[in-house]
């Protein structure tokens, strides 16, 4: 399915990055690692690289992670973009300094507790993991995301899956988002900032 989204000449989500994840660049250093999540064509993880980190882009679509080389090679950056199903992708346990999973909502509730293990899993201790997804007023709006209510995310769940991180920003809100022809529109949000636990 990705790969036939994924297909036409231009990028499906736009080439610039994520507003959520830009918003945070004060928080990112240079030299810092990160994983970049289903990372689609590359538009977060080849701006990821521009600020300087070493980048790992995974996804699991074939097409998207062609577009994605190129993308960072046009752009002038390196990105590790590596193809895999990321339900049975080899998470590196305490790799990354920071976690970029940006509308990742592709599991139901089934599924959704071993993804979020994975995210807190292969940080290392006080890494950041910026989220941003979906919540289920997004199902008014039709602008993008999963059509499975069970798939989007609340407040409430968000902070009990990160109950063990400490919470540096949680918020649900509305905006108004372009993200090429895949994401276009008024869109119910939501944001989360969490750091792992130094042991």
């Amino acid at each position: 399915m990705w790969n036939e989204r994924y297909a036409g000449e231009g990028y499906l989500f736009g080439t610039a990055p994520n507003a959520f994840l830009a918003s945070n660049a004060a928080r990112l250093k240079p030299g810092m690692s990160c994983l970049a999540v289903a990372d689609g064509e590359g538009r977060n993880g080849v701006w990821l690289a521009e600020q300087g980190l070493r980048v790992v882009s995974v996804d699991s679509s074939s097409v998207a992670v062609e577009k994605a080389k190129a993308l960072a090679e046009q752009r002038g950056v390196k990105l590790d973009c590596q193809l895999a199903d990321l339900t049975e992708w080899l998470w590196p346990e305490g790799g990354f300094d920071v976690v970029a999973a940006i509308f990742i909502q592709f599991v139901g509730a089934a599924g959704r507790a071993q993804q979020f293990a994975n995210l807190k899993r292969c940080l290392k201790p006080g890494g950041l993991l910026l989220l941003q997804g979906y919540t289920p007023r997004q199902l008014e709006y039709r602008t993008g995301g999963p059509s499975q209510v069970e798939n989007l995310y609340t407040a409430a769940l968000l902070r009990e899956a990160f109950a063990d991180m400490e919470m540096l920003h949680l918020v649900e809100h509305d905006d108004e988002i372009c993200e090429g022809a895949g994401h276009c529109g008024k869109s119910a949000l939501i944001d989360l900032v969490a750091r792992k636990n130094i042991l």
